[in-house]
């Protein structure tokens, strides 16, 4: 934030996504496609960036090639100032042989970075999730709480928390209580059903957080910031550890209909699916139509999609595409796609640059990109035997990348 507190933004990018394959099969899950125009990085990325936090480093791992082009690609600050940068860390090992073995690991093997920013403030945040935030309101709401570490937190059924850290926090934002995943997750005393779980997303005091991460380090105790950093920092009365609110957050341009707080952790099938149906409709739950907060991505040099004939309903087309004599409904297009004659397409995600064949039916189902559909394939939940790759969870059904070709 130039002209204010020097923040230094710390991006944890090298998520696996085991769970959202075979989406990840060939890529980390930040670098997965969403929303017909981006990648879920995207979003964490424009939310620094809107924010005002322009010292950023990337800190990859898992299959980073895909993520790393990406960046190169749409990512290029263009500045004279010095302190406009957006970096990707591969791991170093300057402190041993081992990759991260922990989101807390990827900072303290990247100390040096910090050391030379030398910075006020140290935004970790996560890349796996979408999202819009004004980080600055939480900056703002850790100075004010004199805090030395705060964490956006946000009210999810009890039936859910379990996959999240889950606090207990005082009348004054403090938190009291800290439980990583818990099995039976503490309810909110004033939201019955509901527990107060963490997104992934954190402000530290830089001297605290060199402090606490050098004692995991010589304790040998796991480097994981759920797990061990911020449950440490609770139960050290040295500390002061704040809750942020997310539900307290506000972005420009934002519409009334919008829910508010959105926030998704697209972490398997069935949530990616879900995020993707709420872009859509007159008044989706999360309006990617934001130019007020623009998602920024890679720029993509195609003409508009053009629909030759057919039937469209509540759906987005990718640039590039062709629709020829097809029907779409509620169904999310990628970019540079071909939709031939006789294709019926409902309740799917069908990612960029693929061709579906005449008279195939996808049904509820996620195509990922360079994929070729048959003529006369159809590719759904309830519909084997199924292509190889294809892997199906629920009454979804999702096919690997295909073979990068030109189309």
């Amino acid at each position: 934030m130039r002209g204010d507190l020097r923040v230094l933004g710390l991006v944890m990018a090298g998520g696996e996504g085991r769970r959202l394959m075979p989406l990840t099969e060939e890529r980390s899950k930040p670098s997965v496609p969403f929303g017909g125009s981006y990648r879920i990085v995207d979003f964490v990325l424009s939310n620094l960036l809107n924010s005002g936090i322009y010292s950023n480093f990337v800190l990859v791992q898992y299959r980073s090639q895909s993520l790393i082009h990406h960046l190169r690609e749409g990512w290029r600050l263009s500045t004279p100032h010095p302190d406009d940068f957006l970096t990707v860390v591969p791991p170093q090992m300057r402190v041993g042989k081992e990759w991260y073995r922990g989101t807390a690991d990827a900072v303290y093997q990247n100390f040096n970075l910090i050391y030379d920013y030398r910075p006020d403030l140290i935004a970790v945040f996560g890349a796996d999730h979408v999202y819009r935030m004004h980080i600055g309101h939480m900056i703002r709401f850790h100075t004010k709480k004199k805090a030395d570490l705060s964490v956006a937190m946000l009210p999810v059924p009890v039936s859910e928390a379990s996959g999240f850290g889950v606090a207990e926090a005082a009348a004054d934002d403090t938190i009291v209580a800290w439980a990583e995943k818990p099995a039976d997750p503490p309810e909110m005393p004033d939201r019955p059903g509901w527990a107060y779980s963490s997104m992934g997303n954190y402000i530290f005091e830089p001297g605290a957080l060199v402090k606490v991460l050098q004692r995991v380090v010589e304790e040998g105790l796991e480097p994981d910031f759920g797990k061990t950093i911020v449950p440490m920092m609770v139960e050290d009365p040295a500390y002061r550890v704040s809750a942020y609110d997310f539900h307290r957050n506000r972005v420009p341009g934002v519409k009334p209909y919008e829910e508010v707080g959105y926030w998704r952790d697209v972490g398997n099938l069935q949530a990616y699916w879900s995020a993707h149906m709420d872009l859509l409709g007159a008044q989706p739950s999360f309006d990617l139509n934001n130019r007020m907060w623009p998602i920024h991505s890679q720029a993509y040099h195609r003409a508009s999609p053009r629909v030759l004939s057919g039937t469209i309903e509540d759906s987005s087309l990718g640039v590039g595409s062709v629709v020829d004599d097809a029907r779409i409904v509620r169904s999310v297009i990628g970019r540079n796609t071909w939709i031939e004659s006789g294709a019926e397409i409902v309740d799917s995600i069908v990612m960029d640059h693929c061709r579906i064949g005449h008279d195939t039916r996808i049904h509820r189902g996620i195509v990922d990109r360079y994929n070729f559909v048959q003529d006369g394939e159809v590719v759904a939940a309830d519909a084997a035997p199924y292509r190889e790759g294809a892997q199906v969870e629920g009454n979804l059904i999702a096919l690997r990348r295909g073979q990068t070709r030109p189309i």
